[in-house]
């Protein structure tokens, strides 16, 4: 098979644009034909369509494949530049049997609100209607009925953190004989709800266990594939909220059967997505307790400023609790802030210098905190991830250090030149931290941490403060979604049809 390969992906947090702006060209990873192979031997979408094809001998032809950290609305031009340069690549691959992509399904473009059926329907101008067009898609995207009408397969990773991105690259490729023999002949149903969830980990109910009925009902006969997106809660775009996708082989009553027996038990079971919301102070005073009780390390996650879902990855509201409790072996990780990582880069290792940490970005998310730190290790950000979501793919913070407060052997705090959540335990083991040694380890994160840290931690506590992906979504005005929302409005309403 002769398969054309490609994307452009990004989760759009419309709220952050006030905090630093739209998100540009300059934003994204663009990687084009033969740079796209970098992805090989990495646990991602794309890793995952390598190796299929790879295995199966197909000829995969990269095209283009761009992707952002979790960000602002996407300026109009970045998009169109990189959308007419995918379309192009495209059209001068052809022929080709198929074209998968990789997207995430909560794009928005500035006056685009569904940046995958876009992208879909731009393509398929260009391929007809006769070539299988397949994307893979997040968890966390707002899926569409104007995106099920452009894509003849849509695929959607079943776990959060998301540990199967690369299975569902692979199953990409291995659909495309399927489709082009007819052995299957896609039917798909896209049931909306009108949820706006709060970050959900599908390693414990209730998440877990809407997942596992999907992976049930999609070994009924003629169930294809049945998956249940959470949606994205931190944009204002009137299709905002959960969704449950079923494919079916030439079935749409089945489809729809299924979509919504699993979308009644989403809904009839939404009070449980609402997760305790604990103060960075009482978050942290568990913690000692927990580390006093059963030993450590015990995980702090920072979920209102998780850089993986569009926040600044500067705010202090936790870091600032932190160091007020000044528990003993600590350590956080990490603070975007370029600034104080040049700063400690000029002064070397073994200075001691003051420095306004953080909280550059906004007032929301806490005000900058002025610290005298010793500067203990120095690195250039780069590693490799080992977490099974991301293994093999390498890592670039740029320029980081390793600041202690309280003097040498004090609160470490690591400080980094690019925005992004933390995965695994690799970022820390950069800076000569081994976790395991550690009663607190506190991190930027909502769940994808999980995939890295749950074996070797003692307990996971969430602390929760104002910030972009905080677990209070009601706090986030929706005023132009196409209907009411639970839980932010007691009208919103869900019956089956």
């Amino acid at each position: 098979m002769r398969i054309a390969i490609g994307g452009i992906v990004h989760e759009t947090n419309t709220y952050a644009v006030e905090s630093f702006g739209m998100t540009g060209l300059d934003s994204f990873d663009v990687r084009r034909g033969n740079e796209i192979h970098g992805y090989a031997g990495t646990r991602t979408f794309v890793g995952g369509m390598l190796a299929a094809g790879d295995a199966n001998g197909d000829e995969l032809v990269p095209v283009l494949h761009a992707s952002a950290q979790p960000s602002g609305t996407v300026e109009a031009s970045a998009y169109q530049q990189m959308r007419d340069e995918l379309v192009e690549g495209i059209s001068a691959a052809l022929p080709v049997d198929a074209v998968v992509l990789d997207t995430h399904g909560a794009g928005i473009v500035d006056g685009i609100d569904d940046l995958e059926a876009d992208l879909g329907a731009a393509i398929r101008l260009v391929i007809g209607a006769d070539v299988p067009l397949i994307t893979t898609l997040d968890l966390h995207g707002s899926i569409t009925n104007e995106m099920n009408e452009v894509f003849d397969l849509m695929l959607g990773v079943y776990d959060y953190p998301h540990v199967d991105m690369f299975e569902r690259g692979v199953e990409a490729i291995d659909a495309v004989p399927k489709l082009l023999l007819g052995d299957w002949k896609p039917t798909t149903h896209v049931e909306r709800l009108p949820l706006l969830l709060p970050t959900a980990t599908t390693d414990i109910a209730p998440a877990g266990d809407i997942r596992q009925m999907c992976l049930d009902f999609q070994e009924e006969p003629g169930v294809l594939r049945c998956a249940f997106f959470h949606g994205f809660p931190f944009t204002d775009i009137p299709q905002a909220g959960a969704s449950v996708v079923v494919t079916t082989h030439d079935d749409p009553a089945l489809a729809r059967s299924v979509a919504q027996q699993i979308a009644s038990q989403v809904w009839g079971r939404r009070e449980e997505f609402r997760l305790e919301s604990l103060s960075p102070e009482i978050a942290i005073s568990q913690a000692v307790r927990v580390a006093s009780d059963q030993g450590g390390p015990v995980v702090v996650n920072d979920t209102a400023d998780n850089p993986g879902g569009g926040s600044p990855g500067d705010a202090t509201h936790v870091l600032r609790a932190l160091i007020e409790a000044a528990p003993e072996r600590t350590c956080f990780g990490f603070v975007y802030d370029p600034a104080v990582a040049k700063q400690a880069t000029k002064a070397g290792p073994g200075a001691t210098i003051s420095v306004s940490l953080g909280g550059k970005h906004d007032e929301l998310h806490g005000a900058p905190l002025k610290l005298d730190v010793y500067v203990k290790t120095l690195s250039d950000g780069r590693f490799v991830y080992t977490s099974p979501m991301l293994a093999g793919l390498v890592a670039r913070y740029g320029p980081m250090a390793r600041l202690q407060v309280g003097g040498r052997g004090g609160l470490d705090i690591l400080v980094g030149s690019e925005r992004s959540q933390v995965f695994d335990e690799e970022v820390f083991a950069l800076h000569g931290i081994d976790v395991r040694d550690y009663d607190l380890v506190v991190l930027k994160s909502s769940q994808h941490f999980r995939a890295g840290f749950s074996e070797l931690a003692t307990e996971i506590i969430a602390a929760d403060s104002p910030g972009l992906t905080t677990l209070r979504v009601e706090n986030f005005e929706h005023p132009r979604v196409d209907g009411p929302r639970w839980p932010t409005d007691a009208a919103a309403d869900w019956s089956v049809t």
